[in-house]
């Protein structure tokens, strides 16, 4: 595949699991300085690896999650908090999965993400 198809390929699982907001405000954000690595964004982490066989999306969703607790990065962890219900995640897998990361990654990243999910749904309630 060439990196033009892994591109397009990215672009349209990126715009299914983060929004066509999202993806768009991106888009229109685009700058010298990020250009290069969103696209690189786009063909390696959605274009290459999102698209593999062998995990649903819900399953690299929960997976994606779990990771950003760990890594206690709060602004893509927000974002993919918000991404999960494209995938299919309910916002009980979501508790239990902050539940879980409590035990591994401890209690302040879980505390955390709490905070950060029950902003999510606050926000998701508007949307509905």
């Amino acid at each position: 595949m060439h990196d033009d198809e892994r591109y397009q390929q990215g672009m349209e699982v990126r715009r299914a699991v983060l929004g066509d907001a999202h993806v768009d405000r991106t888009l229109e954000n685009l700058s010298p300085l990020n250009e290069e690595f969103q696209n690189f964004i786009t063909r390696y982490a959605w274009g290459e690896t999102w698209t593999r066989p062998g995990l649903s999306r819900h399953t690299r969703s929960m997976i994606t999650i779990a990771m950003l607790i760990a890594l206690n990065r709060e602004a893509e962890l927000k974002m993919h908090l918000r991404a999960a219900r494209n995938n299919g995640v309910t916002r009980d897998e979501l508790k239990e999965l902050i539940m879980h990361s409590a035990l591994y990654c401890g209690l302040p990243a879980a505390n955390a993400t709490l905070h950060l999910a029950q902003q999510v749904f606050d926000e998701q309630q508007d949307d509905v």
